[in-house]
């Protein structure tokens, strides 16, 4: 008798062909992730600095951060993936990037020009900013702080800091120009307090000559305290002449200044970011609105711009002005264009609040 034809059986997988394969497509898997970490770090942390020619200087403000440095590069489209580039500062860079000018050769990769800027021994040269409209003080104290700075004259008395520069005024306030300078790393504040001071010196006296006709200034340091005023008025530079004009006709007319600046200065330390009532009534030898004429030195440091304009009033008829609330100021040449000026202010800012 025939015996019956068994079925065939069903091929299974087994568990070791099963094992194999999801450890295939695990592999598979991690070398994609690889290759695509791999092209993200190159095009981010390891893409080569943007240098034009073989070397290219690099500079780095005070206060600025890898924050707003990368995202600087990155909207610039320097880089890609400005993420990776943070996450590489904050795990592997403690520290925060230091002033100075650095030199980024051909060739660099981001990594090592985050690195570079992490420490101030590889800098060239100091770059230092004297924003316009600061103070004489506010430099000072800037110079004191800068770790690239050889400290000699910064932390002497005003008096012997003056005679030690050679200069011969008793107050330091406006007498340097405010602008981006490159020192050498380790230069002197006395070098540097120098050079700025005759730099402010040269624009003014190439000003002062140029000046128009009847000005109201004794002399060019009368004119220097008026470019400081007129400096903290207006950081718009199409009005730097009308303000100019404004104070011009009212010292010619026996009229008090009346500005919240030079309040301000006079308060000192006191000052807290308001003025009161009570703060334009109280007499200090800055305060416009209790003195005739100027006050007795600049009240900040001037740029060349606001210099200028103090030799140049325009020839309008304006004695007032007031912000409009939008940006710049309304002048007006009569008391009751004036108050319609400062409600129209008030109710711009009355708006926003």
């Amino acid at each position: 008798m025939p015996q019956a034809k068994s079925k065939p059986k069903s091929k299974k997988k087994t568990p070791d062909k099963a094992a194999h394969k999801i450890f295939k497509g695990i592999v598979i898997a991690f070398i994609a992730l690889f290759i695509i970490g791999a092209i993200i770090l190159k095009m981010s942390i390891f893409k080569a600095y943007p240098v034009e020619g073989k070397k290219q200087k690099l500079s780095i403000s005070h206060g600025e951060t890898y924050t707003g440095f990368i995202d600087e590069l990155a909207k610039d489209d320097k880089v890609s993936f400005p993420i990776i580039l943070k996450l590489y500062r904050k795990f592997f860079i403690h520290d925060t990037m230091k002033a100075g000018v650095y030199e980024v050769n051909q060739g660099m990769n981001m990594r090592q020009v985050l690195q570079m800027v992490s420490d101030s021994n590889n800098a060239q040269m100091n770059r230092i900013l004297v924003i316009e409209g600061t103070t004489a003080k506010q430099l000072i104290q800037a110079l004191k702080n800068d770790p690239l700075v050889n400290k000699s004259v910064v932390k002497l008395p005003t008096a012997q800091l003056l005679k030690d520069l050679n200069i011969p005024y008793d107050h330091p306030e406006g007498l340097f120009a405010p602008d981006t300078y490159f020192f050498d790393k380790g230069a002197t504040d006395k070098q540097i307090l120098t050079d700025l001071y005759q730099r402010q010196m040269k624009i003014l006296n190439e000003a002062w000559e140029k000046r128009d006709p009847n000005l109201p200034y004794k002399d060019k340091y009368e004119a220097l305290i008026m470019a400081s005023i007129i400096e903290k008025e207006t950081s718009v530079d199409r009005e730097l002449r009308q303000v100019s004009g404004v104070f011009y006709r009212r010292i010619k007319l026996g009229m008090r200044l009346q500005t919240d600046p030079t309040v301000i200065y006079g308060m000192g330390d006191k000052y807290t970011g308001k003025i009161s009532k009570q703060d334009l009534r109280t007499p200090t030898a800055y305060n416009t609105y209790t003195i005739n004429g100027l006050p007795p030195t600049p009240i900040a440091l001037p740029s060349k711009k606001a210099i200028e304009a103090t030799m140049h009033p325009d020839d309008s008829e304006n004695i007032y002005f007031v912000a409009t609330g939008n940006g710049g100021h309304k002048f007006t040449s009569n008391l009751s264009d004036h108050n319609r000026a400062v409600q129209e202010y008030i109710e711009v800012m009355r708006a926003k609040n």
